[in-house]
C-alpha cells in the first residue's frame, strides 16, 4: 500500500530531541477499507480503491448496501495481500517517512487584485481616484481585447493543491494519528490524501 484517506484536524508544534520546536499539522486516519482492486490484465494497471466514511441504506425491495463519504484510487506496483474487505490503518505509515499530501485549499471567496494577485496599492493621498483599482487592461488598437490569463478579480482559494517530501514526525498508530511536518492545504476538518514516497531504511 502507498496512500491513505486522512482528515485534518489542525496544526500544532513537536520538540526535536535536540529541543527544536518544529511546526505540524494533525491528520486524523480512520480505518481505510479497500473498495476493490485493479489488475493489470483487467484494467491496464494494478490499483487499489479505498473508502473511508461507511454507511449503510436499504433501497425499496429491502436491499442493503453500503455508500462511502470519500473514495480515492491509488496506483500499485503488486496487489500481493490486497483484497476487497481489507482494513488499513496509519500503521503503514511509521515515523520518519516522506509523503506526498494533496487536498482542496480554504475558499475566500470572491477577491480582488490587492489580495489575490498580490498588486501594490495605489496613493493614499487626497484627490487620488486608484487606491485598490486594478488599473488600465486595455490593449489600444492591436489586439483590441484582454488576454486570456490576465490577472484580474475573481475566486480565490479552493484550489488542488499538492505538497511533496513531507515527513511524517509523530504516528500514534492506537489513536491513528499522524503529525506532518509544516502546513496542509485546507480547513479543519477537510480531507486529505496522503502518498507515501519513502519509508525510513528499518522498514523500506
Amino acid at each position: 500500500m502507498n496512500g491513505l484517506i486522512a482528515k485534518k484536524i489542525g496544526m500544532s508544534r513537536v520538540f526535536l530531541d535536540n529541543g527544536e520546536a518544529v511546526p505540524v499539522t494533525y491528520l486524523q486516519v480512520e480505518p481505510n477499507t479497500i473498495l476493490r482492486t485493479k489488475t493489470q490484465e483487467k484494467d491496464g494497471y494494478n490499483a487499489v480503491v479505498l473508502g473511508v466514511g461507511a454507511k449503510k441504506w436499504k433501497t425499496r425491495k429491502g436491499n442493503e448496501h453500503t455508500k462511502y463519504a470519500t473514495v480515492k484510487e491509488w496506483q500499485i506496483d503488486e496487489l500481493e495481500g490486497i483484497e476487497a474487505g481489507k482494513q488499513i490503518t496509519s500503521e503503514i505509515v511509521p515515523v520518519e517517512t516522506l509523503v506526498t499530501i494533496s487536498g482542496v485549499s480554504k475558499g475566500k471567496g470572491f477577491q480582488g487584485v490587492i489580495k489575490r494577485h498580490k498588486f501594490s496599492c495605489g496613493p493614499k493621498t487626497h484627490g487620488s481616484h486608484h487606491h485598490r483599482r486594478t488599473g488600465s487592461i486595455g490593449m489600444k488598437e492591436y489586439p483590441g481585447r484582454v488576454l486570456k490569463g490576465k490577472k484580474m478579480p475573481g475566486r480565490m482559494g479552493t484550489d488542488r493543491i499538492t505538497l511533496a517530501h513531507r515527513a511524517i514526525l509523530v504516528s500514534d498508530t492506537a489513536k491513528g494519528i499522524l503529525a506532518v511536518k509544516g502546513p496542509v492545504p485546507g480547513p479543519n476538518g477537510s480531507t486529505v490524501f496522503i502518498t507515501i514516497e519513502s519509508k525510513p531504511e528499518s522498514q523500506s
